[in-house]
């Protein structure tokens, strides 16, 4: 029903975009991806646009990419997989890294998420492989490692509170950095510093 909106930024937080359109303000549910990427208040912007209805709410899902709110509907399709858990999962981990958990099944990385359990995340990572087939990987120079001593610093970092997205590309830098780093625990220190 709707695309996108243009317009002035009002007012932001972690889960709301207030835009003004013409002197018509729009309240938007975003996700903290989005809001880390809003310019400050007073701005023009434009967002993708997903309408959630529901019996007591009416609800503008928003989205700084259109490949993001695309997603979304695709995540809120799947049986267990509300809007909020949605927008917490492309809040949490860029399409790249989501992509590259569902192929690779990694359900351990992926139940990490906010609102995600283990069953959760293995209906995921079957209802979603079928959906990404055929659906080219975005380009990614910082994919996340998942296995090894890598897979290990990145749950180190997920564990004392980093978003997954962070905490994958801090351990990749550290690993571009230190190629012959074995031990795990100045790895992680290396990891700190790109966070």
């Amino acid at each position: 029903m709707y695309e996108s909106i243009r317009g002035t930024l009002q007012e932001k937080n972690p889960n709301i975009a207030i835009i003004d359109c013409s002197g018509l303000s729009y309240r938007l549910s975003i996700p903290l991806s989005t809001y880390t990427r809003l310019p400050v208040e007073g701005s023009p912007i434009r967002l993708f646009l997903s309408l959630i209805i529901r019996e007591d709410a009416h609800t503008l899902y928003a989205f700084t990419h259109k490949e993001e709110r695309d997603l979304f509907e695709i995540l809120i399709s799947i049986s267990g997989v509300g809007p909020k858990t949605a927008a917490g999962i492309i809040g949490h981990m860029d399409i790249a890294s989501f992509q590259k958990a569902i192929s690779a099944a990694d359900s351990r990385l992926l139940s990490k998420l906010p609102g995600i359990g283990k069953k959760t995340a293995e209906r995921l990572i079957i209802e979603m492989r079928d959906k990404f087939k055929g659906v080219q990987k975005s380009p990614s120079p910082l994919a996340p490692p998942q296995e090894g001593i890598a897979g290990d610093a990145v749950n180190a970092l997920i564990h004392l509170g980093y978003h997954a997205m962070d905490a994958d590309k801090a351990v990749t830098k550290a690993i571009k950095d230190h190629e012959e780093e074995k031990d795990l625990g100045r790895l992680i220190t290396a990891a700190l510093r790109h966070v």
